[in-house]
C-alpha cells in the first residue's frame, strides 16, 4: 500500500469536526480511492476539546503544523479572512497543499493564492467554497470549459432560500421566516451576510473566475438581499406563476461581463424555481452544451466535508498544479461600469396615488390594483433607466424585482 497521506485541519467547528468524522469513519473508502490511508496529525483551534475523540490532536500553535514536514495537506475550515489568509499563504509557501471551504478567502485572495500554489508546485483547491457538497467547480474545469459559457446563475445561499420557501409555502412574513431559520440553526444570530446577499456575492465571484477567467472584486458586484421582499410580492409572484429567488448571476454579455446578486422572479417551470429549503443549485448556460444544473445540499457538516475530502483525491492520486491556473485572474474594473447597461423587465409596486404618473412614465396600464397599491410589469428597462425612475419617486416605490 502507498504511504499514508498526512493532513492538518485548521478549525474544529462544524465543518472541521465533519472532516474529522468523514476521514475517520470512511477510511475504508479513502483507501480504496486514494490507495493510501489518511492520517490527521494536528487540529488547530483556540479551544480545547477534552471530551472529543480528536481532543489529543488539538494544538493552539500554527507553527506545529507549519514546521511538521510530514503534513502534506492543510485543510482550512476556519472561516473569515484573517488569519485564514495568512495561514494559507504560509502553508503554500512551505510546499503544503491547501484545501478550503472558505469562500471569503477565495473570493478576496484566490488569485494570489492560486499563483502562490503554482509557484510552489502544490495545489490550492476550494470545491467546498461554492455549493457545499455539490460538485460544481471540478465539472466546470474538466467537463464544461471547452464550451463557450454564456451565463452562470444559481441559488447560492441556503439560508435565504429557506426563508423564501417559508414565505411562499406557508405565507410567513420575512421576519417570521428569519426567526424560524435562526431557531433551526440555518441562520446566524447576525444573519447579514446571508440576507443582504454578501455570501452569494462571494460565491458568484468565484464562479465568474472559473467561467470567464476573471475574478471580480466582491465590493464591485451589484448586491441586493431579500430584506425588502413583502408578503404581497410573494402573492403577486404566485398569481402569475412565478417564484422569487435570490440569484447570483454572471452573464458573459458579449465579453463584457455583468455580475450581480439580487432577487429575481423566475417562472415556475424553470428548474431553479423548484429548488426549495436549504438546498442550492447552480445552472450553467453554454454553447453548444445548452443548460445544465447542479443541485444539492449547500451547507452542513457532512456535505461540506464531502467536498473537502473530495478535493484530496486529485492531490493524492494526480498531484501537480491546480488546474485553475492560469485563468484565475483578478479583474478590477469591469462590473460596476457594465451593470448600468443590464436590462430586464421589472415588477413594480407603488402606492395608488402614483398611478397616473407611473402609467405615463412606463407607457403601460397597471397590471393590478389592490389594497391601496398599484402593480406594473414593465417593458425591458436598463438599470440606468430604473435608477432614474426610483430617484424620481424618492424611494417611494414599495417593491421592484427583476424578471429573469
Amino acid at each position: 500500500m502507498k504511504r499514508t497521506h498526512t493532513v492538518a485541519i485548521l478549525g474544529h467547528g462544524v465543518v472541521g469536526r465533519g472532516v474529522c468524522d468523514l476521514i475517520t469513519n470512511n477510511q475504508r473508502e479513502l483507501v480504496h480511492y486514494l490507495g493510501c490511508e489518511v492520517k490527521i496529525a494536528h487540529i488547530l483551534d483556540l479551544r480545547d476539546f477534552p471530551d472529543s475523540p480528536y481532543g489529543e490532536l488539538v494544538t493552539h500553535l500554527f507553527d506545529d503544523i507549519l514546521l511538521d514536514e510530514s503534513v502534506e495537506t492543510v485543510i482550512e475550515a476556519m472561516g473569515g479572512s484573517h488569519p485564514a489568509y495568512e495561514y494559507t499563504q504560509a502553508a503554500l509557501s512551505a510546499g503544503k497543499n491547501v484545501i478550503t471551504s472558505n469562500k471569503e478567502v477565495v473570493a478576496n485572495f484566490g488569485d494570489k493564492l492560486v499563483r502562490l500554489a503554482a509557484e510552489n508546485g502544490v495545489s490550492y483547491r476550494f470545491e467546498a467554497a461554492v455549493g457545499g457538497g455539490i460538485p460544481v467547480i471540478a465539472p466546470m474545469l474538466s467537463s464544461i470549459r471547452q464550451n463557450r459559457i454564456l451565463e452562470v446563475r444559481g441559488i447560492l445561499n441556503g439560508t435565504t432560500n429557506y426563508i423564501l420557501t417559508k414565505m411562499f409555502t406557508y405565507g410567513d412574513s420575512f421576519e417570521s421566516a428569519l426567526s424560524d431559520a435562526q431557531a433551526l440553526g440555518y441562520a446566524e444570530k447576525n444573519p447579514d451576510a446571508d440576507i443582504l446577499g454578501t455570501d452569494s456575492a462571494r460565491k458568484i465571484a468565484i464562479l465568474t473566475a472559473l467561467a470567464l477567467d476573471m475574478l471580480p472584486s466582491v465590493d464591485e458586484i451589484h448586491t441586493e438581499g431579500i430584506t425588502g421582499i413583502r408578503a404581497s410580492d410573494v402573492r403577486f409572484a404566485e398569481s402569475i406563476g412565478h417564484r422569487i429567488k435570490l440569484l447570483g448571476r454572471c452573464i458573459s454579455n458579449g465579453g463584457k461581463p455583468v455580475v450581480c446578486v439580487a432577487p429575481f422572479l423566475i417562472p415556475c417551470e424553470s428548474p431553479l424555481a423548484s429548488v426549495n429549503g436549504v438546498y442550492n443549485a447552480v445552472e450553467i448556460v453554454a454553447e453548444p452544451l445548452g443548460n445544465v444544473m447542479f443541485y444539492g445540499q449547500g451547507a452542513g457538516a457532512g456535505a461540506t466535508a464531502s467536498a473537502i475530502v473530495g478535493d484530496m483525491i486529485p492531490i493524492v492520486t494526480g498531484g501537480g498544479y491546480n488546474p485553475i491556473v492560469p485563468g484565475f485572474n483578478r479583474a478590477e474594473h469591469f462590473i460596476r461600469a457594465e451593470f448600468s447597461t443590464f436590462s430586464s423587465r421589472f415588477y413594480i409596486a407603488a402606492d395608488e396615488r402614483h398611478r397616473d404618473e407611473l402609467t405615463v412614465l412606463l407607457e403601460a396600464e397597471p397590471y393590478s390594483e389592490e389594497g391601496g397599491e398599484v402593480v406594473y410589469i414593465t417593458k425591458e428597462m436598463t438599470e440606468k433607466e430604473m435608477d432614474a425612475l426610483t430617484e424620481r419617486f424618492e424611494g417611494e416605490l414599495l417593491s421592484k424585482i427583476r424578471f429573469i
